[in-house]
């Protein structure tokens, strides 16, 4: 085989394993928002709902807004290591996204109201997601 096409292959399989490692860590986010979410179920008795407890309704939230997004980022993550992006690209994206989505929940968890980490952490999200759309446009076209 050719060096190049070597060199290639090898790039493909770390950028994979640099979006497995942010999927990962996305999914246990995930699940810790969700063990949140189960556990004030517990101590208020809310089966469904929030039951009128405005930190049911907080928790609910951040797990929600993060399944909102962290989807589309994996997809997007492991779209651009297939197509051959830089493993630096995929960790930049992943911990942008990861940092986005725990500081916004951050901002629903333990803040009232509008909230500066509900801000940052959606501009980071948008940030994650527009830069891995340009660059998927950007690998699609040239």
């Amino acid at each position: 085989m050719n060096v190049d096409v070597l060199e290639a292959i090898h790039g493909v399989d770390l950028a994979l394993h640099a979006a497995a490692l942010w999927a990962g860590l996305l999914i246990l986010f995930l699940l810790g928002l969700s063990g949140l979410v189960v556990r004030r179920r517990r101590r208020h008795l809310v089966a469904f709902g929030d039951g009128g407890h405005p930190e049911m309704t907080a928790a609910a939230r951040a797990f929600g807004n993060a399944t909102e997004y962290v989807p589309a980022g994996l997809v997007a993550l492991i779209l651009l290591a297939l197509v051959g992006s830089p493993v630096w690209m995929i960790h930049a994206l992943g911990a942008t996204l990861l940092v986005g989505r725990a500081v916004h929940a951050a901002g629903l968890l333990f803040q009232k109201g509008p909230s500066l980490g509900r801000v940052l952490g959606m501009l980071l999200t948008w940030l994650a997601l527009l830069t891995a759309a340009v660059a998927l446009i950007a690998f699609a076209v040239i």
